[in-house]
């Protein structure tokens, strides 16, 4: 089921994104920051609830338009719905953003992980992102290359939100590890399909970063984070990995594709 809301508007004014995964936390900061760079926005997430009314809110004031799918990303033949819902937009998309994440069923030995646990993580962390920049990607094309320089045309582009996990090994969450860390390989592969048609794909990789998802875990970051994990010293916000994909979404860099950019304060630099 998709909703429509926001002002009406001349639907060749402003670009699409389609963030899955918005109803809170990184998705709500990305969809927010978005909508400040001058998107319409289409939603995905699995029930519009009290968190969806918080993010619909914030981008009214922003003046988006926007249109609200419910749906697990799991389930890949809900993915025309989702696609159709931001179609009904402005009949484009101009960016997806893969930002729908489940952590770890529950932390714990790697020896004792259930099969069952390892399929929903990998279910909705790469499978269904893949397929979605698939169909997503599709739609881009039949939509039309422009100039592959982006001269002429609106930038395009394909963002995955993966994690500091694609890189850093927890045993205790071993299922989360290995379904990030396929995410950088995902968008190197897109970025070689894409880049000649002028679409970026990137990787947009946090660190530690407040969210109702990391919410159950603060004290014991806290203590890491004073302990130097972090060369900035500090917990990273929703909004600084929103600011992040919304400037790789509006072209900032038209010469690049295919990168991973971190948004950890440094976490992931190696030290002595």
């Amino acid at each position: 089921m998709s909703e429509r809301f926001g002002p009406a508007a001349d639907p060749a004014s402003r670009p699409v994104a389609l963030v899955t995964g918005a109803n809170r936390g990184i998705g709500r900061g990305i969809a927010w920051a978005l909508a400040d760079a001058g998107f319409d926005l289409a939603l995905g997430d699995l029930a519009h609830d009290a968190d969806t009314e918080t993010t619909l809110a914030g981008l009214a004031t922003r003046g988006a338009r926007t249109v609200f799918h419910a749906g697990d990303v799991a389930t890949l033949d809900g993915h025309g719905a989702l696609l159709e819902a931001a179609h009904s937009l402005s009949g484009r998309i101009d960016c997806l953003v893969n930002n729908a994440g489940v952590p770890a069923v529950r932390r714990g030995d790697l020896l004792a992980l259930r099969p069952e646990d390892f399929d929903r993580v990998l279910a909705v962390n790469l499978r269904a992102p893949f397929f979605l920049a698939q169909a997503v990607a599709r739609t881009m094309l039949a939509d039309g290359d422009g100039d592959a320089d982006g001269v002429g045309r609106r930038p395009r582009s394909i963002v995955t939100v993966s994690s500091i996990s694609a890189t850093h090994a927890s045993p205790e969450r071993a299922e989360y590890c290995l379904s990030k860390s396929a995410l950088p390989m995902m968008t190197r592969l897109l970025a070689l399909r894409l880049a000649a048609h002028g679409i970026a794909v990137w990787e947009v990789r946090p660190g530690i970063v407040r969210t109702p998802m990391t919410e159950p875990v603060t004290a014991r970051y806290d203590a890491l984070i004073e302990d130097g994990l972090v060369p900035q010293g500090r917990w990273g916000e929703a909004a600084e990995v929103g600011r992040t994909v919304a400037s790789l979404a509006s072209g900032a860099l038209p010469f690049a594709t295919g990168e991973a950019v971190h948004v950890d304060g440094g976490l992931h630099i190696a030290r002595l």
